[in-house]
């Protein structure tokens, strides 16, 4: 790993909105790379609130230069989650103008979700590379939870928002979800991630907060299935 990484993993309700009911329930993860030597850091999902995760960041001597999002759902990104309404990048970038990296498909969910313009997105494709500083993020687009899923791959590491957890995978009975997307992302995007990367997820449904992909491909149970067909019957 870089001497010059950082690497912070938060939980809502514990680390940053405290006393938040919302929060709490969801238990997103928000994850901050950043370069220690050029002071920049970038925030992955920060929804909740916002302000509290730029103060984290600066607290450490670093300033948020940009965003990334895996995916277009309010408890990653804000909006509104049922009749809850949820800070998040729209909040953000009233006070710190900065970038937010999306994948491409996400763009129109990411605008209807937030408000936020397509003006304020940066669009990518799979394999495009994301620099903080000197350390490089790689965006691996990852279909079935929503349309415009992707991992972010950073030194050994694997964030995966909700393509899949340490236990289950993301819902694909939502808006813009699609089972067999998923089954592909499951089966063949992320076959090529080494059992010896680390999956931090973007929510604690498990015990353990992060997991080796090896760890995760023997034990959870969505990664059981052998065939597509398999795989539909039990979890679409």
């Amino acid at each position: 790993m870089s001497d010059r990484l950082y690497f912070r993993q938060l939980l809502a309700g514990r680390d940053f909105a405290v006393g938040d009911p919302v929060a709490t329930q969801m238990v997103n993860f928000v994850y901050v790379v950043g370069d220690r030597v050029s002071g920049d850091a970038v925030l992955i999902d920060p929804a909740h609130r916002p302000s509290e995760l730029v103060e984290l960041v600066e607290n450490d001597g670093l300033r948020v230069t940009g965003v990334l999002a895996t995916h277009y759902h309010a408890d990653h990104v804000g909006g509104s989650l049922g009749r809850y309404p949820i800070d998040g990048i729209a909040e953000l970038l009233r006070d710190e103008d900065v970038p937010v990296h999306v994948q491409a498909d996400e763009v129109e969910w990411v605008t209807k979700g937030t408000g936020v313009g397509p003006d304020a997105l940066v669009a990518h494709q799979s394999g495009d590379v994301v620099r903080v500083g000197e350390i490089a993020i790689t965006l691996v687009h990852t279909p079935g939870h929503t349309p415009g899923s992707q991992c972010l791959l950073v030194e050994g590491r694997m964030l995966s928002g909700d393509t899949l957890f340490l236990e289950g995978c993301g819902r694909t009975d939502l808006p813009g979800s699609d089972p067999d997307e998923m089954y592909r992302t499951l089966s063949q995007r992320l076959a090529k991630i080494s059992d010896d990367t680390v999956l931090f997820p973007g929510h604690q449904y498990a015990a353990a907060p992060s997991a080796a992909m090896g760890n995760v491909r023997q034990t959870n149970y969505v990664l059981a299935p052998s065939s597509a067909q398999q795989w539909l019957a039990r979890f679409a």
